[in-house]
């Protein structure tokens, strides 16, 4: 009977959430033949490709894209058996950043199972903008984060929970006349959506103007319904009903939701909630991406 090495199941994860085989390599400490060799043996095993190896083809075929949700739950019950039968419980503080559109769903459930998991340790919960938790990081000030970049920004050791994109997004009650500057409803000076579009990207030819200025999503959301103006919205966030506008705006960059550590903070503590937190399976939710404009 076919048996699945942990081994080779933590190796593709790790493939998925680094973003290849060298990446995972130096995120598990081992080399690249190494890696190769795990899975090369998982594939012989089960007898079918779980990589595909042709450049420009997604990194997993469809067989190890299904195996990959069955080996991270494996994953998580062989670390809830290894926690349950330890002698040296976990123990400690961890200073997690947050998004606030994170905070309501996968983000709430894998805290309440690490703190059913793990009692002893506290989790002390900071909500912020993805740029200054970003920030907050590389000061050592928090020592994990779950936050948005732009895909190009990725580091090595993040682990991506969601592939998204990026949208110019109006209400279909908003006529733009593109002859006078467009009317943009704009995060704060901390947001990389706003820095990106006003330092960035192409601009209109009469530019833009700020009509609003607002950090909350759900504020944004209703701003965009009212008609007020144009903003940038991830996929996630689209509304049925809005228009999504491609010329004459620029195409923005394609973002990854990220799980980041800080640069002194991989301890064993921290690391058991990055599991939990890259084991969720629920981190995609339904998406109404409005008609194109």
């Amino acid at each position: 009977m076919t048996k699945l090495e942990i081994g080779a199941l933590q190796a593709l994860c790790a493939i998925h959430d680094h973003g290849g085989v060298s990446r995972a390599a130096a995120v598990l400490m081992l080399s690249q033949s190494a890696i190769s060799h795990k899975i090369k043996r998982l594939e012989d095993a089960l007898g079918c490709a779980l990589l595909d190896r042709r450049p420009g083809h997604p990194r997993f075929t469809e067989e190890g894209a299904k195996l990959l949700s069955y080996a991270r739950r494996i994953l998580a019950l062989h670390d809830e058996a290894l926690h349950a039968l330890s002698t040296e419980p976990l123990s400690g503080r961890i200073r997690l950043g947050v998004t606030e559109d994170m905070t309501s769903g996968g983000v709430s459930r894998v805290l309440g199972r690490f703190t059913r998991l793990y009692p002893a340790v506290s989790v002390q919960i900071s909500v912020a903008q993805s740029r200054v938790i970003a920030e907050r990081l590389d000061r050592g000030e928090l020592d994990a984060g779950v936050f948005q970049v732009f895909a190009s920004d990725l580091r090595k050791d993040d682990v991506t929970l969601i592939e998204d994109s990026l949208h110019w997004v109006k209400s279909p009650d908003l006529v733009l006349d593109m002859a006078r500057p467009v009317p943009l409803l704009a995060f704060d000076d901390n947001c990389f959506y706003r820095d990106w579009a006003l330092h960035h990207a192409q601009q209109p030819a009469a530019g833009f103007r700020i009509v609003m200025e607002c950090v909350s999503i759900a504020g944004m959301r209703s701003a965009i319904r009212a008609g007020l103006g144009v903003t940038l919205l991830n996929g996630r966030h689209i509304e049925a009903g809005f228009d999504v506008l491609t010329d004459p705006f620029p195409p923005p960059p394609d973002l990854a939701f990220v799980v980041r550590t800080g640069p002194k903070a991989r301890n064993a503590t921290v690391m058991a909630l990055i599991r939990i937190v890259a084991g969720e399976r629920d981190w995609h939710i339904e998406k109404d991406v409005g008609k194109a404009s």
